[in-house]
């Protein structure tokens, strides 16, 4: 299929990329510069050069294709929410309008949207895609972006919203700054550690992308999450081991990390338990299930990706 893909060279986007295109369809990626462009080519994609921010750099590529799959969020601050539902509501009028046939086309277009399980809010009871929302003020805007995206589908158009946990693996996100932190011999943890962190890893979210594009009829919320049930303190003490001094680690009282970090410390804090019933109902097993478990294997992926960043 021809899929259109936002956060190319992402976190979350970069690790969808490979999984598409393993699975032989034809994604055209969207970056900001000929750098991103030679490394989203290299790996099989064809780029197209364009800003988030400005839908109309890429209009014309997202209008042939079959589905779209948007990874990418525009961190510009104050305006990161504004550019994203400019973003979906470019991309929807897009899926609407007619299409060039292809023999590999499927019979809807799609559009599969990445939001994220802190919509859901402090959530110490398991959490499926049903529970009600009730977002920290950073994702405050994210609901209504859901609900856009999902009142879109219709007869020609299947819709689906991603809410993946805390991604791990590889060189960046909060369990990679764990990874950071305690090599340098001191980790930072807001409150008291005792929070669970929904987790998944980045190659088994990437599956589940690839089985949302595969299944005609799969649309909706699904959440992504490893269920493993971690605390934050389990994390921490995994790592202890394979680093080279045993760190210290500090509890931040949130009101200090508010002051320090601002909206993102409510969001590091929260207690979540979260299930992922519809996710699994597609046949999407997570082949990783503890950051804890696999502590030493993960710290040397970390370390990994920092010596190919310098090289």
């Amino acid at each position: 299929m021809r899929i259109f893909l936002s956060g190319a060279t992402g976190y979350i986007g970069s690790a969808v990329l490979d999984a598409l295109v393993r699975a032989g369809h034809d994604v055209t990626a969207l970056v900001r510069d000929n750098e991103k462009a030679r490394r989203v080519a290299k790996r099989g994609a064809h780029p197209v050069i364009g800003n988030l921010a400005d839908p109309e750099s890429y209009r014309s590529s997202a209008d042939a294709q079959d589905g779209y799959v948007l990874t990418a969020y525009d961190r510009t601050p104050g305006r990161g929410p504004e550019i994203d539902k400019a973003v979906i509501e470019m991309i929807v009028a897009a899926a609407k309008r007619p299409r060039t046939a292809a023999s590999t086309a499927p019979p809807k277009r799609f559009i599969i949207y990445t939001s994220g399980v802190w919509v859901l809010g402090q959530s110490p009871d398991p959490a499926a895609e049903d529970a009600p929302v009730n977002p920290v003020a950073l994702t405050a805007w994210r609901p209504a972006h859901e609900q856009f995206v999902l009142d879109a589908a219709n007869d020609q158009l299947r819709t689906a919203v991603v809410r993946p946990g805390v991604v791990y693996g590889g060189g960046t996100g909060m369990v990679a700054d764990l990874f950071k932190s305690a090599s340098n011999g001191l980790v930072r943890v807001v409150g008291d550690g005792n929070n669970h962190w929904p987790l998944v890893y980045d190659r088994d979210l990437a599956d589940l992308y690839a089985r949302l594009v595969a299944n005609h009829d799969a649309s909706g919320i699904y959440h992504a999450n490893d269920e493993g049930d971690e605390r934050v303190n389990d994390i921490v003490a995994a790592i202890r081991p394979y680093v080279s001094v045993r760190p210290d680690v500090r509890y931040v009282p949130l009101e200090e990390a508010r002051s320090k970090m601002g909206a993102v410390a409510d969001a590091m804090a929260l207690d979540q338990v979260v299930r992922s019933p519809r996710a699994r109902a597609l046949g999407w097993t997570p082949t990783l299930h503890s950051v804890a478990g696999n502590a030493a294997r993960l710290l040397e992926e970390w370390r990994n990706s920092q010596q190919q960043t310098v090289q």
